[in-house]
């Protein structure tokens, strides 16, 4: 069986990550191309990869209006840039892997899974979750009949006080105009999964939540627009940017910030850039908590909160049964089983420990699963077929819709109404 050849459109830290397999299982996969505005990544790529400096583009258009060169695309862009290089790869044969969200706007997430069904070809879209080892035993736990009938659902997604000051507040996802809703933008991937261990349609979708803390009236007094320009909160304030972002080893959150990993570029980052901002100065609009209640086709309710105000970057669950529940951390890879009855309390291993990748081995999973499917031919769909994720990402949607009107909205006229759109645009 041949590899699968690859070719990246944006190669940022997703993009870097997702393709780190091909470094890991040159067997199966080759990045053959990349397109990335950043000269620095561009090249980072083609000497990670050994990619022809010819294969090397600036601009995604480019790379797509030359003759079909790999087999996969993936699309690793910001959220409102993925529409157009998604629809123009599979127009031009490639299979795709998008990342998530598939779009800010509804229509495209449904356009593009239509024109992929057309077409016939492979589109996985990186909801990650469903191939780590942790939901991936959840959800044979709960097949297998091990709670009985299962019923109710609690999960939380912990999103971490100093990660939302990065991403949601500072960073390319704080302004839901610019890129998506936080619903969206972070937690499409709980929507995802809620939809996937819940095992039916969702019917109904009931949203609250605000921003309320990452706010100019909650401003230490005299804080400055930047953290560098003499902030009198330096010593106390948990967000001074300094003390996050220029540390001996600041890991990641440097790598977001500055391609140049030296002490002078990261400070000059913080001068100049989003980064150095004060918290409660920028121009963020995206909620910092909020709390989405759903109801199945099976009967199956779920409760889901987001926050930001957690001390670890976690998720948590807690699955309700006829004849038992689950109790879950995915941080700690803790899994315990309860039976009714039977007084003891079971510690289950997870199936597949081990796995690559972040977000708890999802992302190596997805691409091996996704790099399978390209080399078999395109036959079979993925556990993130777009068909799946379309209804998870209207769910999202509907949460939103949910939050800002305050009403309890059927997802089956939601879904009609943007059916509507698509067809009225085609």
């Amino acid at each position: 069986m041949s590899k699968a050849r690859v070719a990246l459109i944006g190669a940022g830290l997703r993009g870097q990550g997702y393709t780190e397999y091909a470094l890991k299982h040159p067997e199966e996969m080759q990045v053959v191309a990349v397109a990335d505005p950043n000269a620095n990544r561009r090249e980072k790529m083609r000497l990670d990869h050994g990619i022809d400096a010819a294969m090397c583009f600036a601009d995604w258009r480019e790379l797509l209006s030359r003759p079909k060169l790999a087999d996969a695309v993936f699309v690793c862009t910001q959220d409102k840039m993925h529409y157009e290089p998604t629809m123009r790869s599979l127009e031009a044969g490639y299979h795709v892997l998008l990342e998530k969200p598939m779009s800010p706007d509804p229509v495209e997430c449904i356009a593009m899974g239509e024109k992929a069904k057309e077409l016939g070809l492979v589109f996985s879209i990186c909801h990650v979750l469903r191939y780590t080892p942790f939901f991936g035993t959840i959800k044979r736990l709960i097949d297998e009949g091990r709670i009985g009938r299962l019923l109710a659902i609690q999960h939380n997604e912990n999103v971490g006080y100093w990660h939302q000051a990065h991403s949601f507040v500072r960073g390319n996802w704080r302004n839901s105009a610019e890129s998506s809703p936080m619903i969206l933008a972070k937690s499409c991937h709980d929507m995802d999964i809620l939809l996937w261990l819940a095992g039916a349609d969702c019917v109904s979708v009931a949203s609250a939540g605000s921003l309320s803390h990452f706010k100019a009236e909650n401003a230490p007094e005299g804080a400055p627009e930047r953290c560098t320009d003499g902030c009198p909160a330096s010593e106390t304030c948990l967000y001074y940017a300094p003390k996050v972002y220029l540390t001996e080893d600041p890991g990641w959150l440097g790598a977001a910030i500055s391609d140049d990993p030296s002490y002078e570029a990261r400070l000059r980052a913080l001068q100049e850039g989003p980064y150095g901002r004060c918290v409660y100065r920028c121009d963020n609009d995206v909620v910092d908590h909020q709390a989405v209640n759903l109801e199945f086709a099976n009967e199956v309710t779920a409760a889901f909160t987001m926050t930001a105000f957690t001390n670890d970057v976690s998720r948590t669950i807690k699955l309700m049964g006829t004849e038992g529940e689950i109790r879950a951390s995915m941080e700690n890879d803790d899994i315990e089983l309860i039976r009714f009855g039977a007084g003891a309390r079971e510690r289950i291993p997870l199936d597949g420990a081990g796995a690559e990748g972040g977000h708890g081995g999802g992302d190596g999973g997805i691409v091996r699963d996704f790099v399978r499917l390209v080399r078999e031919g395109g036959k079979g769909k993925g556990l993130t077929a777009a068909e799946h994720s379309v209804q998870s990402h209207l769910m999202a949607f509907a949460a939103e819709r949910s939050r800002i009107h305050k009403e309890v909205v059927s997802l089956a006229a939601f879904r009609d109404r943007y059916h509507r759109e698509y067809a009225r645009r085609t």
